[in-house]
């Protein structure tokens, strides 16, 4: 299991966070995701694909890149 840095942008509340992690644990691999909204990042644990947790992120409306 590994650590995977993501920058998210476009969260603006709590809901865009909320939005995020679910969308985030939902991908195959994820132990856990903590996302923060200042300054608007993730770690994700796990042996999850960085391309399908930057898909996830982006299906619900927000950009995200490794770090």
């Amino acid at each position: 299991m590994s650590d995977i840095n993501l920058k998210i942008t476009g969260m603006t509340c709590g809901h865009c966070v909320k939005a995020a992690t679910k969308a985030l644990e939902g991908v195959a691999g994820v132990e856990s995701a903590e996302v923060t909204l200042e300054p608007g990042g993730a770690v994700v644990k796990g042996v999850a694909e960085p391309t399908a947790l930057i898909a996830a992120v982006n299906e619900e409306g927000y950009e995200a890149e490794v770090q």
